[in-house]
């Protein structure tokens, strides 16, 4: 069941955009994340419940599929900073926000009230972002790439997104891993 739900959440995501470049593609993918976990509260509710069972090989297909999504998305909007706090604080985000406006913490009366709600915190942080960094003092004065202090993470950008929702299960979780 949550392989399947997996499935149907990675179709969702790349109807809203195949492969999002501007902060307002990104932000339309995140409405229609939440907008998923809202239409259908109890079996999205259920992905999450329990922890992914690694043995379990159609759900490890499943969530590679959406991480790998939004970790691209990620390395595309943060290129310069450490892929895996990228793609974790852009999950973050647009997951916590499901989940606010599923315990109704946040106004989920109306999709027009949900949409402005994720779309400004979206929005947010990713025109935030550069101006944070060109505030903070230069430890980079030549601007090249910074290693990561996980080498065994450190993931170069790629050049050009995907084409389509198939192509980002290829490199995307490590074997027998959920996240």
């Amino acid at each position: 069941m949550a392989a399947e739900r997996y499935r149907e959440v990675a179709a969702h995501l790349a109807a809203a955009h195949p492969s999002p470049t501007s902060p307002e593609e990104i932000a339309s993918v995140a409405v229609a994340y939440v907008r998923f976990a809202l239409d259908h509260p109890a079996p999205f509710r259920a992905m999450f419940a329990e922890p992914c069972d690694p043995d379990n090989e159609e759900r490890v297909a499943a969530t590679a599929t959406i991480a790998a999504y939004v970790r691209d998305i990620a390395r595309r909007t943060f290129p310069e900073a450490d892929p895996e706090a990228s793609w974790t604080s852009v999950w973050t985000l647009v997951h916590g926000l499901a989940f606010l406006h599923l315990d109704g913490t946040f106004d989920a009366a109306t999709p027009e009230a949900v949409a402005e709600q994720i779309r400004t915190a979206v929005l947010t942080l990713l025109t935030a972002a550069p101006a944070w960094r060109s505030r903070r003092p230069q430890s980079n004065p030549g601007g090249e790439r910074r290693p990561s202090p996980h080498p065994e993470r450190n993931v170069r950008p790629l050049a050009r997104a995907p084409r389509d929702i198939n192509s980002w299960t290829q490199g995307g979780t490590s074997e027998g891993s959920c996240w």
